[in-house]
């Protein structure tokens, strides 16, 4: 057997759990081959040396326990009592040394474990394995929602905060309120203090599970084995973390890890070297032969390009044929400057009658008769010079006579 922590192998040998084994080493009760042993990191092989407690021999266990207690009011969960209060030891046989896993105070009641296993009980109590355990509290009233939210969050406890919790109300009686806690800590007196900060007071509280362990309907001072099913799911729901080593331990594996690292760089460059050169080979192996190998250059050295087809782009027809077969361009200056503007028929709004219109003026216009007007003896009505209505005045504002669209006047001087 290999040396192993001195509060682990006493917890193994079913001495206590090792939070006990390691208040019962710093007391000074536990000796090594004949020297009292206080260090709490001290390695002993139970194989080979001598431990003592209190002066006697430690007796190794071959057999374990696992007992399920539903321990009433007004009984202690130690092994032994210094006022002589009966405890949760002196209920069950005592044909082989039992310690309980945790702790209920006095006033509570529920669930306890019972066992000779230190390793499955430090387990089930370290703090960092956060196994829940569910408890039916009965409070003197109902607590408010703010109550409820400062306890599900976590309130400062002895000056450092709680870990959150399950806290729910399930109903409601003519002795209290029973209300739903579950935690993944076990501070002394917790659920107590926390609903006494809060302003509450307890007046039952009942353990009821204990992670996968329910207490089902097990009668109040009853107590029964668990079933290997029950201590299977115990083991698999704390699986065990590995070991601390101690300094010494560490500091040769430091030492024995630089030599094989020294050793192990050498010898792995040397296998990637390898392995490197061998992917070489099989890859030219396995590489077809190149396209443009040095015997096909040389044969196309020999025959040239007069086997290619010629491209379509040859410079030789362009030069022999030139442009002359491509077809004359719609916009070739050379019938435009032979045919000229002479086939556009003309603009409606060409210049010419339009500056024959403005010189004529109104003076082409032929005199009206004296009796215009149906002889009505009436003077005949003189010409304006405003535009009709409706009509835009030939004469911009710069004084100069805008274009008009209007075709020509067809009273002109010509007719």
């Amino acid at each position: 057997m290999s040396p192993e922590r001195l509060n682990k192998a006493l917890a193994a040998a079913g001495l206590a759990s090792r939070r006990d084994c390691d208040e019962m080493i710093a007391a000074g009760r536990i000796s090594v081959n004949g020297r009292i042993v206080r260090e709490l990191g001290s390695r002993v092989d139970l194989d080979t040396d001598t431990v003592l407690v209190d002066g006697q021999p430690l007796q190794r266990v071959d057999q374990r326990v696992y007992i399920m207690l539903h321990k009433p009011v007004g009984v202690v969960s130690t092994a032994d009592d210094p006022q002589g209060r009966p405890t949760v030891v002196d209920m069950v046989p005592d044909a082989v040394r039992l310690f309980p896993v945790g702790r209920l105070d006095a006033n509570s009641s529920g669930l306890l474990l019972l066992t000779n296993d230190g390793e499955l009980a430090h387990n089930l109590t370290h703090p960092s394995f956060e196994v829940e355990k569910e408890y039916r509290v009965l409070l003197n009233e109902a607590p408010d929602s703010e109550a409820l939210r400062e306890w599900r969050r976590g309130v400062l406890l002895e000056g450092e905060r709680t870990a959150p919790a399950w806290v729910d109300v399930q109903e409601q009686t003519a002795d209290g309120v029973w209300v739903r806690v579950v935690l993944r800590e076990g501070r002394k007196r917790q659920i107590r203090e926390v609903a006494k900060l809060l302003g509450y007071s307890v007046l039952r509280l009942i353990r009821v599970r204990e992670g996968p362990l329910l207490l089902g309907d097990l009668a109040e001072g009853a107590w029964r084995e668990l079933t290997p099913d029950e201590v299977h799911d115990l083991r698999t729901h704390t699986p065990t973390p590995p070991e601390p080593r101690s300094r010494g331990d560490r500091m040769a594996a430091r030492s024995d890890l630089r030599g094989l690292g020294a050793m192990g760089a050498a010898a792995g460059a040397a296998g990637i070297a390898a392995a490197r050169q061998r992917e070489r080979s099989d890859q030219q192996d396995d590489r077809p032969p190149r396209r443009d190998s040095r015997d096909s250059r040389d044969s196309r050295s020999e025959t040239g390009f007069n086997d290619r087809p010629p491209r379509r782009d040859s410079r030789d027809p362009r030069s022999e044929t030139g442009f002359s077969d491509r077809p004359p361009r719609r916009d070739s200056r050379d019938s435009r400057s032979e045919t000229g503007f002479n086939d556009r028929p003309p603009r409606r709004d060409s210049r010419d009658p339009r500056d024959n219109r403005d010189n004529q003026g109104s003076s082409a216009r032929p005199a009206r008769p004296a009796g215009g007007h149906g002889g009505s003896g009436k003077s005949p009505r003189r010409p304006s010079n405003k535009p009709p209505q409706g009509a835009r005045s030939p004469i911009n504002r710069t004084g100069t006579r805008r274009p008009s669209n209007r075709p020509p006047n067809r009273r002109s001087r010509d007719e």
